[in-house]
């Protein structure tokens, strides 16, 4: 949870260690709980890359002095994980190939978080007002509210998450909720 004390780059952080667990879990596990920490991995990305997508990467081409050249990349990267998601929910958990094209998934979202820390976050701290980055937070903290686990116990079965279904459905439902919580921020696809 986003305190005063953390700002979009603290959650942002936090996230990406999350999903490296998240990851894991899903690698390790079995039947009807793989499936539901795919779905979460799915979920935790959706909500993870739209922010960056909507708020941070706008931000870092605005504001740092290489950032029209550091973002077009971090885009593709990220367009490249969606695709990539989506064809593992077509493929489905029980697929042969499923755990190896994880993997290779894995694999690209460490590099791409690597790339955003390096080249983006800890810049963005350097040249934006913390106001602004803790402004982001609130937003972020917004769209994870939709985002339960997929394990939550407040949920009863066969009640609709909103963060649930084809990838690409869930992104663009972030998406939404983020452009109206941000109060109208450009929208990147």
């Amino acid at each position: 949870m986003t305190t005063a004390r953390q700002d979009v780059i603290d959650t942002l952080l936090g996230q990406h260690q999350q999903i490296k667990l998240l990851f894991a879990q899903v690698e390790s596990a079995t039947g009807e709980h793989k499936q539901e920490l795919f779905t979460e991995l799915v979920a935790t990305l959706a909500v993870h890359e739209t922010v960056e997508q909507q708020l941070v990467h706008p931000l870092a081409e605005r504001e740092l002095p290489d950032g029209a050249q550091v973002v077009p990349s971090r885009l593709a990267e990220e367009d490249e994980a969606r695709q990539a998601l989506s064809d593992l929910y077509a493929q489905g958990v029980a697929d042969a190939g499923f755990d190896a094209a994880l993997a290779v998934l894995r694999d690209a979202v460490a590099a791409h978080a690597e790339a955003e820390e390096e080249l983006e976050f800890l810049r963005l701290r350097e040249v934006t007002e913390p106001a602004e980055l803790a402004r982001m937070a609130a937003v972020m903290q917004s769209a994870q509210l939709l985002a339960p686990s997929a394990a939550h116990p407040d949920v009863a079965d066969g009640q609709s998450q909103p963060l649930q279904g084809p990838p690409d459905e869930v992104f663009d439902r972030v998406r939404e909720l983020l452009a109206r919580t941000a109060g109208g921020n450009e929208v990147r696809s």
